[in-house]
């Protein structure tokens, strides 16, 4: 009789305007038993957003008040607004078998590394810098500088693919095959980890 393995974190990274959102949403359909972290945030509530659903919606107050109870497993500041990752979210989850998969931007899935050794880092890369850069721009919720700001940032954070465990890229109209391979990975990293049978 063999031992289930133990449930995974897979942590979804990679540049602003890289698809983590789409991929992920695209995740959420399979019939998988993971379970999706929500992620708290300062930042105001786009066109579309559900709060408690894309993320969790806080004001700085709330944020730093949680932040103070060592509520986040990770936390930053990014383009002048908080996000974490809350910690009873993932251990609930994790205590009841449930694989958990999170998104977090470059800086975040490095400290998560060194939270949760265990955690499966992947990077999502765009074909190029130009795609990502027309991405961006189609976006529309972003002001100029933003816009600037995030290239800039994303040239940088693409230097640190070396960092994660595995490197997706998100081709443009290559949604399915994304999540296709990220749903491999996940895969093999679980038969990598079961336990030999006895």
């Amino acid at each position: 009789m063999t031992t289930a393995p133990s449930p995974l974190v897979v942590v979804i990274s990679g540049p602003s305007g890289v698809g983590k959102d789409a991929v992920l949403e695209r995740m959420k359909r399979l019939p998988r038993p993971w379970h999706f972290i929500v992620t708290a945030t300062t930042r105001p509530q786009r066109q579309g957003e559900h709060d408690g659903v894309d993320y969790t919606f806080l004001t700085p107050t709330q944020f730093e008040a949680l932040l103070a109870r060592d509520g986040f497993l990770e936390h930053a500041t990014v383009y002048g607004r908080s996000y974490g990752v809350p910690r009873a979210q993932v251990e609930a989850a994790l205590a009841s078998g449930k694989d958990v998969i999170m998104k977090t931007d470059v800086q975040g899935a490095r400290t998560l590394r060194s939270n949760m050794p265990g955690a499966v880092l992947i990077f999502l890369a765009p074909p190029d810098m130009g795609e990502l850069e027309r991405r961006l721009r189609q976006r529309k919720s972003d002001t100029a500088d933003d816009i600037e700001r995030r290239i800039a940032t994303a040239a940088h954070e693409m230097e640190h693919q070396a960092d994660f465990d595995h490197v997706v890229v998100n081709g443009t109209g290559c949604l399915d095959q994304t999540v296709a391979e990220i749903e491999r990975l996940i895969a093999a990293e679980k038969a990598r980890r079961s336990p030999p049978s006895p």
